[in-house]
């Protein structure tokens, strides 16, 4: 009878508002003190680029598939490489990207994976369309999220 008046949990909810009133106030000074994100962070999507310049990406197109927001567009194109193709044309619209993972877990060849970009600034739609120009990001500056992945999988 008495649960059922919703008193309990109301009085729970008031007691865990005042425990944090009283805790420290932490305050980061952005842009002075950046934020480094764990190697778990999902930040902005970007192509691993191999140390030959190269990029991983076999445009098979499941990226553009499973993306819910539908912010990936792939084209392929054939080459006379090992590889049989690669993407002539790989964009995201970062206006539409949820930052959800799909397109890194859905992958087989791990050449998309979630940076630890949180910044993004456009003034127009247009720019918010990152090309492979930008997209591409060196196996080297993506090392802390690739260990994390191996490790997870």
């Amino acid at each position: 009878m008495f649960e059922q008046t919703y008193i309990p949990q109301i009085v729970k909810g008031l007691g865990l508002t005042f425990r944090q009133m009283f805790k420290p106030k932490f305050t980061r000074q952005y842009p002075e003190e950046r934020w480094m994100p764990p190697s778990s962070y999902r930040g902005r999507p970007v192509l691993v680029q191999e140390d030959d310049g190269s990029e991983r990406c076999v445009a098979c197109g499941l990226c553009s598939r499973v993306c819910p927001a539908l912010a990936i567009e792939v084209q392929a194109g054939e080459t006379d490489n090992e590889k049989e193709r690669y993407p002539e044309k790989f964009e995201i619209n970062m206006v539409r990207c949820i930052f959800c993972g799909f397109c890194e877990e859905v992958c087989p060849e791990e050449p998309i994976v979630m940076s630890d970009e949180y910044e993004l600034v456009f003034t127009s739609q247009e720019e918010a369309v990152f090309g492979k120009d930008k997209l591409l990001m060196s196996k080297e500056r993506l090392k802390k999220r690739l260990e994390f992945l191996q490790e997870s999988r």
